[in-house]
């Protein structure tokens, strides 16, 4: 029988556990460890040990620390876009829409510290910052808003500029030095300003 990467079966403690996607496993303990505590606290033994695999079973997935934190953040991102979509559908199309996706930002962040964080860092496994859904959407946004009526020069300074402001925001929730309070999110967080 030809064996399959993503399988793993051990014994422990007299029970029998089976892993149909280990890779999977992995990732899902990696979150729940950084909904626990920061990036940095992330250990390839813990979290094998959690799933109930031997640490050695981690590498055919992950060949070090930097690829699963890697894998984090691509989940990250899908969560975060996908935290955009819906918060955009409860909106009227437009600035609204914009302005709903920037708060959906903010609110991420304060749901997700630890990934979130690690999401905007240099540990994200080299993870390609300029190009992901979010991202995209953020984009697409901006040039919906524009109309068409402004050059991609100035539609990109638009964009950086929206993403400034709520990230900047959200780290100054996060960092505590303003209060996390959604009120201020909805006051803050207007895309007409741009």
């Amino acid at each position: 029988m030809a064996r399959n990467d993503n399988s793993v079966n051990i014994e422990n403690q007299g029970e029998r556990y089976h892993h149909g996607d280990l890779r999977a496993a992995l990732i899902e303990e990696g979150l729940k460890r950084l909904q626990a505590g920061p990036a940095e606290a992330l250990s390839l033994r813990e979290i094998a040990r959690n799933v109930g695999v031997s640490a050695t079973a981690v590498y055919r997935h992950f060949p070090d620390r930097a690829a699963l934190l890697g894998a984090l953040c691509l989940v990250g991102d899908e969560r975060l876009a996908d935290a955009f979509a819906a918060a955009m559908a409860r909106a009227r199309p437009g600035l609204d829409a914009f302005s709903a996706m920037g708060r959906a930002y903010v609110r991420f962040a304060l749901a997700n510290p630890s990934l979130f964080r690690l999401m905007m860092s240099a540990q994200a496994g080299g993870q390609d910052h300029g190009r992901s859904r979010g991202r995209d959407m953020l984009a697409r946004g901006i040039a919906e808003i524009s109309g068409g009526k402004v050059s991609k020069a100035m539609q990109d300074v638009r964009q950086l500029r929206a993403w400034s402001m709520v990230h900047g925001l959200a780290m100054l929730m996060l960092d505590g030095l303003v209060p996390a309070d959604d009120a201020i999110i909805a006051r803050v967080v207007d895309a007409a300003v741009l």
